[in-house]
């Protein structure tokens, strides 16, 4: 006690030399110089924390881990430990708080003369470690810290709206840390709170007036060292200014005067309306629902780089994040976020490059163009190929020459008055109509399909600009199905111009691409991709199995009707039946060495007189018959085969392979 006193009766007198300094510069001067070097070695005496004192910084570190991740059963023990003698740390904690500060000696208003560069980072802990109590929220803890009889929450209050001065004049860094971790503490003890007590409690000793300077002072400070805003991991003052302005709105649902001053221009004296308004436009909020159901709005900052993200990342983002099951948008969107801010980052860096930055911003219109392109190209193939053969182009009559191009000069100037997807369709169907009717259909498919190549090389550079794909390395380049698709494209654009106009007809499938319910259709397959194709497998296995069974035993029903194409059956020229003389036949027999019988022969021209062939006289026909026809018909591969007799021996046989293989490979394997 007796050095507690001592400690505090030197520091008063240290405010109060220093008090009169500022008021009185002289004064400073009639001092003696064997006074001043005293002075000087007393305050590095003074600033050298005991060992008491400086082995808390990790004891309050390992408190603060214990709570991480809203560990609310250790956040409960920290506070009542159900035993016979019980150790509040959540209210020892905020006590040490209140002496290091020097509440206890009665300086609450000179906080700067007990918090210096040896203890501010003891100071910052303990901010931490009270604020890690209550996350989550532990209303608890949020109660044991608000109502605690100490000056606790006034010193948590005063490190915000004071300055912590001489501290502050070489290490404002130092107090930017220190008004951030106080304002998240302030947040903390009212998270997820329906009752006012504590809110009222803080502004019971707050001036409204004062905490928004506080925020406004931040900003202004922010603007005039805006150059030393990006340092490494330095605490920027209008971060600190936001963070104090969250605080303000939670406040304000308490307090409608602070509620007033938070609008901007309320004050019309006051200068500080940019503040508000940069704080109100980077802030927003949302709902969340807890376990017990209740919902809850959160308000959080929006960063700076956030104004670079594209609105086609936020499309995306918001049409293929997946809603299957409760947690999973959330899971999904946060694997996105990393390549999200790699984007915002790539973004922010190309507004130095005005050409590129052009390109990347109009990336829409450059896919709408090419889209709409293909589609027109491949509507002229659809309805004029092949070009020229039988006029289709043909010509207009003058009456229609001149009404077409009126329609191209009325297309043309509803591009001024019109919006870009309205405007430009008509356009250009009225030019690509009066260019066939010109020069015609061939040369104009040559142009448009020069122009959709060009058009798209455009839409490559621009997406390569909104995404920086050639920053992240050949890999990720690589491995960008995004990217692969759009070179594939340049790839058929070119084939189309160059090699043959079907090309042309890959380019509609970019209709998949554009539209998220059609991808979210082929998603519904590709996702279950490992279950079909293991599917398939086994039913290709059971058709094995099968046709080695028909081939053992059933090679005679395997017997089709066929339907021969009439100029494979004749001599061109006569029509005739082809004829084979018995005596070629004997010798091709003789150098294969095959059999001479001649009822073979009848029997194969029996079965072309009649329409039908033997398809299973190897295993390869047999596997082929049995794939095609058996999946195909909706009764298995027996609706094909020969319809045999009641009488015949392998009838039973042949009634259970027909029904074991509708039953296994078409009901079950195929559904």
């Amino acid at each position: 006690m007796k050095g507690q006193l001592t400690e505090a009766s030197s520091a008063t007198s240290k405010a109060y030399s220093v008090y009169r300094r500022e008021m009185d510069p002289e004064i400073d001067l009639m001092g003696s110089g064997a006074d001043a070097a005293n002075t000087e070695e007393k305050s590095t005496e003074e600033a050298i924390m005991s060992p008491a004192i400086t082995i808390m910084q990790p004891i309050l570190r390992f408190l603060q881990l214990l709570c991480e991740n809203h560990n609310r059963e250790l956040q409960t023990f920290l506070r009542n430990q159900n035993n016979k003698t019980n150790y509040n740390l959540v209210c020892e904690t905020l006590q040490f708080l209140d002496c290091i500060c020097g509440s206890t000696t009665g300086g609450l208003g000179l906080l700067g003369l007990y918090i210096n560069e040896k203890n501010v980072a003891l100071v910052n802990q303990t901010l931490e470690s009270l604020t890690e109590y209550c996350q989550g929220p532990c209303h608890e803890n949020q109660t044991c810290i608000a109502t605690h009889e100490s000056n606790g929450i006034d010193i948590i209050i005063a490190l915000i709206l004071n300055d912590i001065n001489p501290l502050g004049k070489y290490c404002m860094d130092l107090v930017l840390q220190l008004k951030n971790n106080a304002s998240k503490l302030l947040l903390a003890i009212m998270e997820s709170r329906h009752d006012s007590e504590n809110a009222e409690r803080i502004l019971f000793n707050m001036r409204p007036r004062e905490l928004v300077d506080v925020m406004k002072n931040a900003y202004n400070q922010a603007l005039e060292c805006e150059e030393q805003e990006e340092n490494g991991d330095n605490i920027s003052p209008k971060d600190v200014g936001h963070n104090i302005y969250i605080l303000a709105h939670q406040l304000a649902r308490h307090n409608k005067t602070l509620q007033q001053m938070l609008k901007p221009g309320s004050d019309p004296d006051d200068g500080g309306d940019e503040a508000l308004k940069y704080y109100a436009n980077h802030t927003a909020q949302i709902e969340i629902v807890r376990h017990d159901r209740t919902m809850e709005q959160i308000v959080f900052p929006v960063p700076n780089i956030c104004e670079f993200l594209t609105r086609e990342s936020k499309s995306r983002v918001f049409n293929t994040t997946e809603r299957d099951e409760q947690g999973s948008k959330v899971n999904d969107f946060f694997q996105q976020t990393e390549d999200l801010y790699n984007e915002m980052k790539w973004q922010k860096k190309i507004r130095n490059n005005l050409a590129l930055f052009w390109f990347s911003r109009h990336i829409s219109l450059w896919g709408s163009i090419s889209f709409n392109l293909a589609v027109f190209i491949n509507l002229a193939v659809a309805l004029f190929y092949p070009f020229g053969d039988d006029g289709d182009e043909g010509t207009l009559s003058p009456l229609f020459s001149v009404l077409l191009w009126i329609a191209v000069a009325v297309c043309t100037a509803m591009l001024f008055f019109f919006s870009k997807p309205v405007g430009i369709r008509p356009f250009l169907v009225s030019v690509i109509l009066r260019s066939i009717y010109t020069i015609g259909l061939g040369p104009t498919l040559i142009l448009l399909g020069a122009a959709n190549l060009c058009n798209k090389i455009v839409f490559l550079v621009s997406f390569v600009g909104n995404r920086g794909t050639f920053t992240r390395g050949y890999r990720a380049v690589i491995m960008d199905m995004a990217f692969l698709y759009h070179v594939a494209y340049v790839l058929v654009c070119m084939l189309g111009l160059c090699v043959h106009e079907f090309f042309y007809s890959f380019l509609l499938f970019d209709l998949v691409y554009r539209e998220e319910t059609l991808l979210n259709v082929i998603k519904s397959v590709t996702r279950n991709g490992r279950s079909i194709i293991l599917t398939a497998v086994l039913a290709l296995i059971l058709v094995y199995l099968f046709s080695i069974i028909g081939f053992l035993f059933l090679k005679d029903d395997f017997i089709m009707e066929v339907e021969r194409l009439k100029n494979r059956t004749s001599i061109a020229g006569n029509g005739e039946a082809p004829t084979t003389t018995l005596t070629s036949m004997m010798e091709t027999c003789a150098k294969e060495n095959c059999s001479t019988a001649l009822p073979i022969t009848n029997l194969g021209k029996e079965e072309k007189e009649n329409g039908t062939e033997r398809t299973c006289d190897t295993l390869l026909m047999c596997i082929v018959t049995v794939l095609n026809q058996g999946l195909r018909n909706g009764g298995g591969v027996g609706d094909v085969l020969r319809k045999p007799s009641k009488d015949e021996p392998l009838f039973a046989a042949r009634v259970v392979y027909d029904l074991l293989f509708y039953f296994i490979v078409i009901i079950i394997v195929l559904n």
